[in-house]
């Protein structure tokens, strides 16, 4: 058992080291790199959502130096079909995830952790599971599709509702696709990832061309095409 909680507490400060780390190179990005960012994951994920037509996904308002920029639901709900439906979180007391519709910035409210949330009947956590694609934040993820997010637990709690043949999706900068990341048992994988420079790449050799994204491709486009 001390074995054990010693290597328990080795992943957690090296969690908290990495996240420091990258926290700090995020906030270091100059404003016109963030814009040039967000404007190329954006597109990346419009051409992903216009490819697979799902009736239902998931996203997030991005903040402060978040990959994405702060419109992203807006673009995502222009790219849907007109009767699909994007979910964005809620975060509850004891920082589980609700879901609510997103019908626009107006019914947006600010919340804890610097979230801004919608103000839609909500769904209850279970709706995530209905989601054909889910976009999930995080501050780095593996080659393996380990994430790293912000320590709240949030994210693992949602995608452990969501099934594995699910795409799901990181927004990340360049540079925060990494070779390993430390984790623990309550780690929950992610399938794939957006950057600006390469676009969505499939993870670990996962099945995301089943979803008509191809690995290692940019929206699903080999580079010959």
């Amino acid at each position: 058992m001390p074995e054990f909680s010693y290597e328990a507490e080795a992943t957690r400060n090296a969690k908290r080291e990495a996240r420091a780390d990258l926290l700090a190179r995020r906030r270091s990005l100059p404003a016109a790199t963030r814009a040039a960012a967000a404007g190329r994951v954006q597109a990346e994920l419009v051409a992903l959502v216009r490819r697979l037509r799902p009736h239902r996904m998931t996203a997030y308002v991005p903040v402060g130096s978040e990959p994405g920029g702060a419109d992203l639901p807006d673009v995502l709900r222009a790219a849907l079909p007109t009767d699909a439906q994007l979910l964005l979180p809620v975060l509850l007391d004891d920082l589980d995830l609700d879901w609510a519709a997103y019908t626009g910035p107006e019914d947006l409210v600010a919340a804890g952790r610097g979230m801004r949330e919608p103000t839609a009947a909500r769904l209850g956590v279970a709706a995530v599971a209905d989601a054909e694609l889910v976009v999930v934040p995080a501050l780095a993820v593996d080659r393996h599709g380990r994430r790293l997010g912000r320590g709240g637990g949030s994210y693992d709690r949602a995608l452990a509702r969501v099934p594995g043949s699910t795409l799901t999706v990181v927004p990340l900068h360049d540079g925060e696709l990494v070779e390993a990341l430390p984790a623990e048992a309550h780690d929950r994988l992610v399938r794939a990832v957006v950057t600006p420079a390469d676009g969505v790449r499939t993870l670990d050799g996962g099945p995301g061309a089943a979803h008509g994204v191809a690995p290692h491709t940019s929206a699903g486009r080999t580079r010959a095409e």
